[in-house]
């Protein structure tokens, strides 16, 4: 089996694809200059115990996070110095869990401050995937991520094909058609993430309706658990298989476990609801890609994208980038992005704000302030 790490990127994100034998098997988008913070040292300073919470709130350089007595925050006082690691991302209001199990040394005393930046996604993966070939599409990032990574990175143009194109733009997507007909819809909410089997055409033909719907949820279960680790989906995760009524689905118990075994993740599957849904429970430790997909500064990242494809087309054209404020100053407040294309066209990008515009939208315009 072919594996390869494959990495296309575009001003200030990157998409990262495993691919075997032609087929998606992880993905993450990669933001250098806004990255989760998952992995990242920190000194840190201990603000307040929560003997309620069971943990301790600590002061970062820049954020607050929670390190639970669990993760050595049992017996600390308020003030204490110490080194921690961001072991989830902030979700929410919420900030980031953190560990105190560190083996680093550190000297006492100093203000809250960040050591050492956790690996990004190519690392993780590239770890997870030891065998798996690299290969990126820009060469300016190749020679960090040979540093990253430890190992060879080939540069290459084209690096997604078709087929691994269309199923990584599939992943923003909240249908997923399956071969044979069948449907998945998943649906995230604040609470859960919720996901329907619908049976779609996949029934069409001869046999009793029980054996096959029976058959069909079996069989769609892979990819039910390889869209929950494409997407990184987390927390609760409620599945409501096809046609089955609630007492003939708990036989498909031992697949829902089969399926999910191969995620790194591992995932756990609870068991079903009196309603016949299947409760499934995901550790939470980076961002979801909904969550990636929406906001402000994806929304000024796919805007940067387009200044870049329209200066491809016309090396004598730079259109101006016209946001809405929260655009704006998402992409201000990003490390990489501006200079990133900066990097690639040898001019800057003029960013106009306005508010006039709707929240999370952005234009491309001439320079005479006309849309592009």
């Amino acid at each position: 089996m072919t594996l390869s790490i494959r990495v296309a990127a575009s001003p200030g994100e990157a998409q990262v694809a495993v691919v075997a034998s032609d087929r998606l098997v992880d993905y993450a988008l990669w933001r250098p200059g806004a990255p989760d913070g998952v992995g990242d040292l920190h000194v840190g300073r201990v603000t307040a115990v929560v003997p309620a919470m069971a943990g301790a709130f600590v002061a970062l350089a820049d954020h607050q996070g929670f390190l639970p007595d669990s993760e050595g925050g049992k017996g600390l006082t308020v003030g204490t110095i110490l080194a921690v690691r961001v072991t989830r991302a902030a979700q929410g209001s919420k900030g980031p869990r953190l560990t105190a199990r560190v083996d680093q040394a550190l000297a006492a005393g100093g203000p809250p401050r960040m050591l050492q930046r956790g690996p990004g996604p190519v690392a993780r993966l590239a770890e997870r995937h030891p065998d798996a070939a690299i290969l990126v599409d820009d060469a300016g990032l190749a020679v960090a991520l040979r540093a990253e990574a430890g190992r060879p990175v080939s540069v290459t143009a084209g690096v997604f094909d078709a087929d691994i194109a269309d199923a990584v733009d599939a992943l923003s997507r909240p249908v997923v058609v399956l071969p044979g007909g069948a449907r998945l819809s998943i649906w995230p909410t604040p609470a859960l993430v919720a996901i329907d089997v619908d049976a779609g055409g996949a029934l069409e033909g001869g046999g009793g309706a029980r054996g096959r719907h029976e058959a069909l949820n079996r069989s769609v279960l892979p990819a039910l658990a390889a869209q929950i680790r494409l997407r990184n989906l987390s927390g609760g995760i409620v599945v409501d298989l096809a046609g089955l009524s609630p007492r003939r689905r708990t036989a498909l118990a031992p697949d829902f476990v089969r399926a999910l075994a191969d995620d790194p993740l591992r995932p756990r599957f609870l068991g079903f609801t009196a309603l016949g849904l299947a409760e499934i429970v995901r550790a939470r430790v980076h961002p979801p890609l909904h969550e990636l997909l929406s906001g402000p500064l994806a929304a000024g990242l796919a805007g940067l994208k387009a200044v870049l494809a329209a200066h491809g087309q016309d090396p004598r054209r730079m259109p101006a980038l016209r946001a809405h404020p929260a655009v704006v100053s998402a992409l201000q407040s990003d490390d990489v992005a501006l200079a990133d294309l900066v990097r690639r066209t040898g001019r800057a990008v003029t960013v106009r704000s306005d508010p006039s515009l709707p929240p999370f939208t952005w234009l491309l315009e001439t320079d005479n302030g006309q849309g592009a």
